[in-house]
């Protein structure tokens, strides 16, 4: 390949110039190999983030991210795979109901998930409050478990694009994470280059959601399906609400139960009906003709919960973490709750102990909030409206601080918004 210059190659692009294929495959390699000074990448990023990419640039960059490393190979399993990918929100337990409720019903599902940041969870931060359940597995470890048991939810391996690791951490000290091409490229370079055959994308739009506008939220999720198709991966993306928490738990101890709450026929609503959205999407993908609803209400999926978690080395059964410190936000007037924060939530639920503000940050299991109070409903002075989980005092009175103006008290009804906005197809 020929030789090309950084600075050319980063002229084009802040000059909105259009790069040839050859010379995104000279940059990624270049700066892989050490070649390129992470000054001259973080002057690209950020003149990707103002200028954006192509579709075609964009199908190269992200081609050039899954060749940088390995693929997890899936073609011999005896089950259809499809997989869910989640852009993040406050309460957002989906993975842990949805994986063993999609097995349950004839797929193999390769959640292949991370940590938490900031002011949204991750889902191996939740499953680690198991005793004994472990988030790292070879890849044959995870092709056994999918053929055993249906259902595996584990870390990424340090093999499947691996570049998206190196920009991910520049992205975050550039302030560059908030590009489109840039989020479209790092998600769908994972999930292609894990083998799955489908993929469904849960695009959280809000307050609480990374993506705060309809129609940004639009545009990442019509580029990721069509990254997606383009790959030969069947991809939907479902547009969700995020302004207010999903669910009532937030922290990792408190939505593992609550997942457990929805597996076993109880639990809050709105994660039910999320769950059985993004399942029927998930199997209508494959083409299995079965209900997803049938398989949670008659305990199927709580079965290979069970099996997916000891699989793992974990006790389903185990008592899990409790905070030694708890406290009550009570209303401090009558009317009828208009809005809960779904963001401030989170940022109280992360000052408790249950997040983390760089990824080597350890988080509390037990720490977060459970929402005692929902959008709409009557409200009275001294009703508890939250309760705070912390490991100790000083986190409690950071969360309290947190929490305080969260939630909009009215006189009038208010109408609730939708939680499932808009399905998006190639």
């Amino acid at each position: 390949m020929s030789y090309f210059s950084a600075v050319d190659i980063i002229t084009t692009k802040r000059d909105d110039g259009v790069l040839s294929d050859d010379a995104i495959t000279w940059v990624l390699d270049a700066y892989v190999r050490g070649d390129l000074a992470e000054e001259q990448m973080s002057a690209l990023l950020m003149a990707i983030f103002f200028n954006g990419l192509s579709e075609r640039e964009l199908n190269t960059w992200t081609d050039r991210m899954i060749e940088s490393g390995e693929r997890l190979e899936l073609g011999n399993l005896t089950r259809p795979t499809v997989d869910k990918h989640s852009t993040g929100g406050v309460g957002d337990k989906i993975s842990l109901i949805l994986a063993p409720l999609v097995a349950a019903c004839g797929a193999a599902v390769p959640q292949l998930s991370g940590r938490g940041l900031g002011h949204t969870g991750g889902t191996l931060d939740k499953l680690e409050s198991i005793p004994g359940w472990r988030a790292f597995l070879s890849n044959d470890e995870i092709r056994e478990q999918l053929d055993s048991v249906g259902a595996v939810i584990c870390a990424a391996g340090q093999g499947l694009a691996p570049v998206d690791r190196k920009l991910y951490s520049l992205r975050d000290v550039t302030a560059t994470v908030a590009s489109i091409p840039l989020i479209a490229s790092s998600i769908m370079s994972k999930k292609i280059a894990e083998g799955t055959h489908a993929l469904v994308l849960d695009v959280k739009v809000g307050r609480g959601a990374f993506i705060k506008n309809l129609e940004q939220a639009r545009e990442l999720a019509s580029t990721m399906v069509g990254l997606g198709v383009s790959h030969g991966v069947a991809t939907v993306a479902q547009l969700t609400s995020m302004d207010a928490p999903l669910g009532r738990a937030i922290g990792n101890a408190l939505e593992v139960t609550e997942s457990v709450d929805v597996l076993q026929g109880k639990g809050p609503s709105d994660v039910r009906e999320l769950t059985l959205a993004l399942a029927r999407i998930m199997v209508e993908l494959v083409g299995l003709d079965v209900d997803p609803e049938t398989k949670l209400d008659d305990g199927s999926g709580y079965e290979v919960y069970e099996r997916m978690i000891r699989a793992q080395g974990g006790d389903p059964d185990a008592t899990l973490p409790i905070a030694s410190c708890r406290e009550e936000v009570v209303s401090v007037e009558d009317g009828v709750v208009h809005s809960i924060d779904a963001l401030e939530v989170g940022i109280a639920a992360w000052r408790l102990g249950a997040g983390r503000a760089r990824k080597e940050d350890p988080v509390s299991a037990a720490a977060g909030v459970v929402c005692l109070i929902r959008e709409g409903d009557a409200i009275i002075k001294g009703q508890p409206m939250f309760e705070l989980h912390a490991d100790d005092e000083t986190h409690l009175q950071q969360g309290r601080d947190a929490i305080a103006n969260a939630v909009v008290v009215g006189e009038r009804p208010v109408n609730t918004e939708a939680l499932l906005l808009e399905r998006i197809t190639n």
